[in-house]
């Protein structure tokens, strides 16, 4: 028995067989673009190209190791978080789907009653509002692409749209509504009062929603259609899990606030799991865990792992070709280097707010410190500093409001495959870290949810005791740990301070160059 994880993600789709304890039975990956950009700031792929490269993984999958392919009992979806596609009611795709790095905004600001308005001036909440306002793509369309608009059957993340190719059926997981809808992030369900403002606010009808059902519920089976299509088998049960963070998250084993998850990857992130709800940023709701009745408080710095990209298709060109050459990947032969340069890059720090957040919404990003000692590998390990002095703040932000210290945390995502990357994290964040048997730890975390679908484990516990093995781990060095800090006290948290007002002069300067 086994069971099939697909984890779509921004660059690439993995198709992955796991065994009931955890073990890699076959994989296929196939990298893609990220997006196409026809305007700055904009960020679009078409939908289609998630689901051809889907099947043709699977197939690939079947051609490569076929007594494996026999042998799966089930199947679990997990996707990049808050790509937006929009379909007729056929189910075809209306447009390209709106990518989670698409920057496009509306204009103006919600529709509330007064008695709104003043609650919301009362509790600081005003701007949060018109933020969210802005940033859903139903008021973006309703605006720029009316037309669109009322040919709009269902408005869906990406996970909700595979789901209906698979499946034939508008559905989607409470674990991955993540972005601008009208989803009661306590109760994990559509908001049930149609007169709340939430629905004004994010700009969609009840009736343009995907059906919900909770991790590890049968999403439905796989149709012939999508069977002659991928090579799946007609009526494979397709199981519920949760978006990429999510799965990650369970996929180390992450089951309580004194267990931080950390995801390098092209968005950093770091979550823990908590049966409290508690909003790190006010106003901006934890995350629905995939377990049942917790929740995943998180902080992310956008697109950080993206800056370890630019920095090899910038700098790094030498290095990229010794990884070819040698069949491995770039970081371990750039890791040589970063073993060279001292804790806190001599004096050299990035802050890494790239691109805006929710409470930074003008952003930039700033380097600081240069001096003619300098070199491009002293600007490679600033990256990897500043991204980590970024979740560190994030890490002490989660503790002040869960009351929890962290004591541990577990590492995902590309960035982790790099041991000094992985050590220098550990020192940064002065707690150890660990690593899991893989670092496919998103698509374990769906096919986790899948075994406790279909019954071969009662509950998660069980499930993770079987199927997460820690096979490394990363001990801080105290004298590191201890530079690390005196930089972090003493310049990066005061950085944002002096440049915020700048940041916004440099956003609307850039702006009215493009007109």
């Amino acid at each position: 028995m086994s069971v099939l994880s697909i984890d779509c993600g921004t660059q690439s789709l993995r198709a992955i067989v796991f065994s009931e304890r955890g073990e890699i039975l076959a994989a296929e990956k196939i990298e893609f673009e990220p997006y196409y950009s026809l305007n700055t700031g904009w960020a679009e792929q078409s939908p289609e190209l998630y689901w051809e490269t889907l099947a043709k993984a699977v197939k690939n999958l079947k051609d490569k190791s076929p007594s494996v392919f026999k042998d799966v009992q089930a199947m679990s979806l997990t996707t990049q978080r808050s790509t937006i596609v929009v379909v007729d009611e056929n189910g075809n795709p209306l447009r390209d789907a709106f990518v989670w790095l698409d920057e496009r905004e509306a204009e103006g600001k919600p529709k509330l009653y007064p008695h709104e308005v003043f609650a919301f001036w009362l509790i600081k909440k005003l701007p949060t509002a018109h933020m969210a306002y802005r940033r859903s793509k139903a008021n973006y369309m309703k605006q720029k692409e009316s037309e669109i608009w009322k040919k709009v059957h269902k408005y869906l993340f990406l996970s909700g749209y595979l789901n209906y190719k698979l499946t034939g059926d508008f559905v989607d997981s409470t674990a991955s509504q993540v972005g601008y809808v009208p989803f009661d992030y306590k109760s994990k369900e559509w908001i049930k009062s149609l007169y709340h403002y939430k629905w004004r606010l994010f700009g969609i009808e009840r009736e343009k929603l995907p059906r919900l059902v909770e991790p590890t519920q049968i999403l439905g089976y796989v149709t012939k259609q999508a069977s002659e299509f991928t090579g799946l088998k007609e009526g494979l049960p397709v199981i519920a899990s949760g978006a990429d963070k999510q799965c990650e998250t369970l996929g180390i084993g992450c089951f309580s606030p004194n267990v931080g998850s950390i995801s390098l990857g092209t968005t950093a992130t770091i979550q823990t799991t908590t049966s409290k709800y508690v909003e790190v940023i006010p106003f901006i709701p934890p995350y629905p865990s995939i377990i049942p009745e917790s929740y995943n408080p998180e902080i992310g710095v956008f697109r950080e792992y993206w800056l370890v990209s630019w920095f090899k298709k910038e700098f790094a060109h030498s290095e990229a070709r010794e990884a070819e050459e040698l069949n491995t990947f770039p970081e371990q032969i750039l890791d040589k280097y970063l073993q060279k340069i001292p804790a806190g890059s001599d004096g050299l720090i990035i802050y890494p707010a790239w691109t805006p957040g929710p409470e930074k919404p003008f952003s930039r990003g700033a380097v600081i410190g240069f001096s003619d000692k300098h070199t491009r590998m002293h600007l490679y390990r600033a990256i990897i500093e500043g991204i980590n002095y970024a979740l560190l703040e994030g890490k002490e932000a989660i503790e002040k409001k869960t009351g929890t210290k962290i004591e541990r945390i577990g590492l995902s995502g590309g960035g982790s495959k790099s041991k000094e990357v992985c050590q220098i994290t550990a020192n940064m964040m002065g707690v150890p870290v660990y690593k899991v048997q893989t670092n496919e730890t998103s698509a374990l975390g769906a096919a986790i949810s899948a075994y406790v679908g279909i019954g071969v484990y009662k509950d998660f516990e069980r499930a993770v005791q079987s199927m997460v093995h820690i096979n490394e781990e990363f001990l801080p060095d105290v004298n590191e740990h201890e530079i690390y800090m005196n930089y972090y006290s003493k310049v990066y948290k005061k950085i944002w301070g002096r440049i915020n007002k700048l940041s916004f002069v440099l956003n609307h300067l850039r702006k009215y160059s493009e007109q």
